[in-house]
């Protein structure tokens, strides 16, 4: 007969896990020290941006790294587990236009609310190493970062293509950009030529992309991402001669399809587009039009394909047929050459063009398939062309390179994707660019001695365009090299270049050091050892931290180039829709089920429309608010919601049932620490606990079987399988609770097993584990004391393929212990492709379960 624990006093968690939140911050109990055995380990989350308010999708990220911080602490480590503030940008501006008030004061308020929401979640934070990137402190060393850039070659002025607002006279960033019209004045964007400055990351290209293949540690997908990103291709450049005495350079990865080239096609910036110009009306007046347009690149690939014909024609250079030349908006000029052949047949944009200008298509590439459509993109064999006829696609480029090398009219070429990195912002909120302007000098670096260049605080939002430009006493200084009078730089740093190196200054040991960085600090701590954020961030900023790391290196500053050991990328928090039949947002505390079973609006009665699982959204009303969860259920049964179930690199499905059985869990565990008390269970007598020889069979089953769910609790949380962690625990919770009538009889080895649940429990609900090993007599924080060990010998003959069904059907089996629990066995169930295919978002009414035998999901 199972004990009777229901005349427990219910968890008190606003009184215990404000208790421990105190004691973590007053004895600085997470504070990164050296190891002098040198096992370190350095954790991460990406910096966060101060919005004003801690959502959802931040508590995953952050409690998953915490997670993680405190498992290898309790391994042994000296863990480093910093937090800080990603804190220059727009929106503070937009804020300040919209309310009157200030970027800083409005950004340093937001930082206190957010970070006071982070102290409640217990985050094992190292607090005294945080920082915001608007600490003056901060971006002064930053500033030294440019200016040893500068003289190091990787900083380069120039001009480029930007969005401009003409009716604010201002640029704007490609987000900005709505439909083509700016954000604020709604007029018709236009593409402007400015000076700006660049980071050289093309320095690095052929570094950053074959480092990518020992970054064994990362998601293949976030790989993928970079490596296409850089995008590195092989090809030929090839000269093709005009009517009119000048040379068309093209470059080409598609040489086998030369044969199908029925016209070429020129960027609107292309020299030959705006030497026709002067004198052609019609290109012209086609190169303003393309000009009425942004620079965001969503916005270019979706665009019509649009063109003008020069008049000019090209000698193709094996058949002799003269081929037209047009200016067309789809060819960029800051890939290749500005110039492509088109053919028609074998390439999506250049079938849209031809289509709409009636020009010839030519098919060159036979496919397999005889009704594949055109254009067609795919291997095959080549057709119609002459010297090619019968190679397949990759013979086919190697011949036509050869035989365009051998007439000379070809050389072959490596060109990227990647361009330099433009970091000027043409806006006040931002770290200032250190140099000067100077009429008789040029431009000329800062002196060290002068920086940092500070953000003059008395600016005014009331006007469109960049304060600091109207800002004369600021604007107007001395030049250092001639003292006559010259101007600062206005422009500010693209917010990137804040969390490019971050990581990197909270790896030195004294926050309070006036060095920019400490050299062997950072080679004690770097690389990161694990870091985690979202996918969203896989190119930009990964590949500037990633660049930086090279060029910092290269300055002698750190010994590190590759900045990041592994990559872990959560998935994102999603919740059910509500609107009312007229179309307007519901929030979900507005909405309740009726006794039918359908939603409807609470105040009202009115029916409700439920949407699917979306991404929490501020404008769908969709979003869960942390501080309301804390306050009704406690943080730690928020942090076990936010990892179960779900695996935590797949979106997760918010459900108001689930938080509800995370909290029936947490006072579950309550329950037990207060009876295990009851019955003698303590500190004292896990230290004369010599095992279970002897013992009752059913104890020494238990026991035993408990050592499978330390090895796969500790297994699963090194595979960040954060969900099979949670499983496990509650599986091996529920072997306890089948025999807590023998726990007094047998305390000392329920004392060892509760010490080592609560050691297991505690990276994820390390308020309530924090108050129970306290309760037992146990010395130092739990995180202090050692992980638990498992011994190989009672892991042997505990596992078997047990099949699982839907609806009766096999789909497929998982290797689990005989006897794993239905939580253990439905979390490796629901991580089958053939289960999630059979079930394919179906509703899972319910689950019949046999411990050892089966599993059957009825959909």
């Amino acid at each position: 007969m199972v004990a009777d624990l229901s005349e427990t006093a219910p968890y008190n968690f606003v009184e215990i896990e404000s208790k421990w939140r105190d004691f973590w911050l007053k004895n600085d109990s997470f504070h990164a020290d050296f190891n002098s055995s040198g096992k370190k380990y350095y954790v991460l989350e990406m910096f966060m941006y101060p919005s004003g308010k801690v959502h959802i999708g931040h508590v995953r990220n952050y409690t998953i790294g915490d997670i993680i911080a405190r498992f290898k602490r309790s391994c042994g480590f000296s863990v480093l587990h910093p937090v800080g503030w990603d804190a220059f940008g727009l929106p503070a501006e937009n804020a300040a236009l919209k309310s009157g008030g200030h970027p800083r004061d409005w950004t340093y308020k937001n930082i206190e609310i957010m970070k006071n929401q982070l102290l409640s979640l217990g985050f094992s934070y190292d607090w005294k190493r945080e920082f915001a990137t608007c600490d003056e402190k901060y971006y002064g060393f930053q500033q030294k970062i440019f200016l040893a850039f500068y003289k190091k070659g990787f900083v380069v002025r120039k001009e480029s293509e930007v969005n401009w607002d003409p009716v604010d006279n201002c640029v704007l960033a490609n987000e900005q950009v709505i439909g083509g019209c700016g954000w604020r004045s709604g007029a018709l964007v236009e593409k402007r030529v400015l000076s700006q400055w660049f980071l050289k990351i093309t320095s690095f290209v052929d570094e950053l992309l074959a480092e990518i293949d020992n970054l064994t540690g990362w998601p293949e997908k976030v790989r993928t991402m970079q490596r296409n990103w850089i995008g590195k291709s092989c090809g030929c450049s090839i000269r093709f001669k005009t009517n009119i005495g000048d040379e068309i350079v093209v470059f080409s990865t598609r040489p086998d399809t030369i044969f199908g080239a029925t016209f070429l096609a020129i960027s609107p910036g292309h020299p030959l587009a705006i030497k026709l110009a002067q004198t052609n009306e019609k290109i012209r007046t086609f190169i303003d039009d393309f000009k009425k347009g942004s620079v965001a690149q969503e916005i270019f690939d979706k665009q019509e394909k649009l063109g003008a014909d020069t008049g000019v024609v090209v000698e193709h250079p094996f058949s002799g047929e003269k081929l037209p030349v047009y200016v067309a908006n789809f060819v960029l000029m800051n890939y290749g050459t500005g110039a492509i052949f088109a053919t028609p047949a074998h390439d999506e944009r250049d079938h849209e063009f031809a289509l709409k200008y009636n020009l010839p298509i030519k098919k060159v590439v036979a496919s397999s398939d005889e009704n594949d459509e055109l254009p067609y993109v795919g291997d095959g064999v080549l057709i119609n062309s002459e010297f090619l006829n019968g190679l397949n696609v990759a013979e086919a480029k190697e011949a036509a390179i050869q035989k365009l090398c051998d007439i000379g009219v070809g050389k072959r070429e490596v060109f990227f994707k990647l361009l330099d990195w433009g970091v000027s912002r043409q806006r006040y909120w931002g770290c200032p660019i250190p140099m000067i302007h100077c009429e008789k000098c040029g431009i000329v670096p800062v002196e060290e001695k002068d920086l940092p260049v500070s953000l003059p605080y008395d600016v005014s939002f009331s006007e469109a365009g960049n304060p600091l430009d109207r800002h004369a006493t600021w604007k107007h200084v001395k030049c250092p090299c001639c003292g006559g009078d010259a101007r600062r730089e206005t422009d500010t740093l693209d917010t990137f270049f804040d969390s490019s190196w971050y990581f990197l200054r909270f790896c030195v040991n004294d926050p309070n050091s006036d060095n920019l960085l400490e050299k062997d600090d950072i080679k004690y701590w770097m690389r990161v050892d694990q870091y985690i954020g979202g996918v969203e961030h896989a190119v930009l900023h990964l590949l500037y931290s990633r660049f930086f790391s090279k060029a910092l290196s290269e300055c002698g500053f750190v010994d590190v180039r590759e900045p990041f050991e592994n990559l872990f990328t959560q998935g994102m928090v999603c919740n059910a829709t509500y609107r009312r039949e007229n179309g307007d947002w519901l929030f979900p505390e507005e909405v309740r089920k009726n006794s039918s079973g359908e939603y409807e609006v609470i105040k009202t009665g009115e029916k409700v429309i439920v949407g699917h699982l979306e991404k929490m959204s501020k404008s769908k009303k969709n979003v869960v608010d942390p501080d309301v969860i804390i306050k009704n259920y406690g943080a730690d049964a928020l942090r076990l919601f936010v990892v179960s179930d779900t695996p935590p690199d797949k979106d997760f499905p918010w459900s108001d049932e689930g938080l509800e059985g995370c909290w029936r869990f947490i006072n579950r565990m309550w329950r037990l620490f207060i009876y295990a008390k009851s019955c003698g269970i303590c500190a004292e007598k896990c230290g004369t606990f010599s095992g279970v020889d002897g013992a009752d069979p059913d104890i020494q089953k238990l026991y035993k079987n408990f050592h499978r769910t330390v090895k796969n609790v500790t297994d699963s949380l090194e595979e960040r399988s954060l969900n099979k962690v949670v499983a496990y625990i509650r599986d091996g919770v529920n072997s306890v609770y089948l025999l807590l009538e023998k726990m007094e009889t047998n305390a000392e080895v329920f004392s060892v097993i509760i010490r080592d649940i609560i050691k297991m429990l505690a990276p994820i609900t390390p308020h309530i584990c924090e108050e129970a090993w306290s309760m037992f007599g146990f010395e130092k924080l739990v995180c202090a004391n050692p992980w638990p060990s498992y011994n190989e010998a009672y892991l042997e003959d505990f596992t078997v393929d047990l099949p699982i069904q839907v609806n009766g059907k096999l789909r497929g089996t998982v290797t689990v212990d005989k006897d794993a629990g239905e939580d253990v066995v439905f979390e490796m169930a629901m991580q089958l492709p053939s289960v999630q295919s059979a079930i394919a978002g179906k509703p899972l009414k319910r689950k019949i379960f046999v411990k050892g035998k089966i599993l059957n999901l009825v959909v």
